[in-house]
């Protein structure tokens, strides 16, 4: 009988085993495809602010570099920073510094996170500089959020009303105006516009949407390209209500982010370098690359930005005193404090604003169809009386 047992416990070795390598195969490739993410995916802001603030918290405490990130790396939820986390840890145990180990990874750590700790580093208060930096993430995510905030409404409410004029021109129109064909008489010039119209869209309206989708692509592709970013960011900054507004955001960054790289010691033309790149916009990146050719050849800062004319008169006049008093980071994140106050306050405005002006478009729109569908019905009454 023992004999005769045996082969099944073998067996059951047998399967015990292949199914342990088949899982350890599985995680295996699991971390391979974490760690080629590791380079590509691109971190949220807010993760990074998460880590930044707990990072500078854990160094304040006088803990090591290297303990503060085997704690983060357990701490973090994403599976592809947790990857990262471990490998800037690696690269810091085997004596790299940490910020060389955070610019491998440029879409984790943003060019300005590099600098500071680089400069943290060479100044020996990374805690300190991480902190400030921790500040200043907090303060561009509150302004990303209340702005991505006020626009949820408009946006909801127009997608909803692009929605439901559609179901009404492409299912109910054809519905009316078969009913009004059988009136045999002629009919108003807007209801026969609507009936073309509801026509039109039932019979090409896949053709409209592959069409849509076409054209949207080909702008996403533009706006990509030196020319086409030029041409989005004017369009952006003369739109009638959304443009001064845009055009102070722009402002606001480039204030705040060249102050707080001046006051952590880093060389003021890598400053433009990281300003630039973190701007986003077109205007400012010109303004910065006039601004360090300026500087490299002994000028001033104030002598580019008063010929510019996408920079308000007030911050010529703040970074002018800034060079004489030798406070050009006070007075930048003095602007970028008013500046501050004064998006908020248009953008509440904005909100305020949007409501009525949605309204009435859409009063025009639906009314106008309405009245469309019942003219016909009014002169109907009219010829039987």
């Amino acid at each position: 009988m023992p004999s005769l047992a045996s082969p099944s416990k073998n067996q059951g070795k047998e399967f015990g085993t292949k199914a342990s390598t088949f899982l350890d195969s599985q995680k295996i490739a699991k971390r391979k495809a974490l760690e080629k993410k590791a380079h590509k995916k691109r971190i949220k802001l807010d993760d990074l602010l998460i880590f930044t603030q707990q990072l500078a918290s854990m160094l304040e405490a006088g803990l090591p570099l290297v303990t503060c990130l085997e704690a983060l790396q357990e701490q973090v939820t994403e599976p592809v920073f947790q990857v990262i986390i471990r490998e800037v840890k690696l690269d810091v145990s085997a004596g790299t510094a940490f910020s060389e180990a955070c610019a491998k990874f440029p879409n984790a750590f943003n060019k300005l996170f590099v600098a500071m700790t680089s400069a943290g580093e060479a100044s020996g208060n990374l805690s300190g500089i991480l902190m400030q930096t921790a500040s200043y993430f907090e303060e561009s995510v509150k302004l990303t959020k209340k702005i991505k905030g006020a626009m949820v409404y408009p946006t909801v409410v127009i997608l909803f009303a692009i929605l439901l004029v559609n179901v009404i021109l492409i299912f109910v129109i054809p519905v009316l105006a078969q009913m009004f064909e059988d009136f045999d008489t002629e009919l108003p010039g807007p209801t026969l516009a609507l009936i073309a119209l509801s026509k039109f869209l039932k019979k090409y309206i896949f053709l409209v949407l592959i069409g849509a989708f076409v054209i949207w692509k080909i702008i996403s592709r533009f706006i990509k390209t030196p020319k086409g970013r030029v041409v989005k960011d004017t369009i952006l900054t003369r739109m009638p209500i959304f443009g001064d507004l845009i055009k102070k955001i722009a402002i606001t960054r480039f204030t705040r982010t060249f102050a707080i790289l001046l006051k952590s010691g880093v060389p003021i033309l890598e400053c433009l370098d990281i300003v630039a790149s973190a701007s986003n916009n077109t205007f400012i990146e010109k303004a910065c690359s006039n601004v360090a050719k300026n500087v490299a050849q002994g000028g001033q800062i104030s002598e580019v930005i008063a010929a510019d004319p996408f920079f308000f008169g007030m911050i010529k006049h703040m970074i002018l005193a800034g060079e004489q008093t030798g406070n050009v980071d006070g007075m930048l994140i003095k602007v970028s404090d008013y500046y501050d106050v004064e998006i908020q306050n248009q953008v509440a405005a904005l909100t305020s604003l949007i409501e009525p002006i949605l309204i009435v478009v859409l009063g025009v729109i639906i009314g106008g169809m309405v009245m469309a569908i019942f003219l016909p019905i009014f002169k109907m009454s009219t010829i039987i009386n």
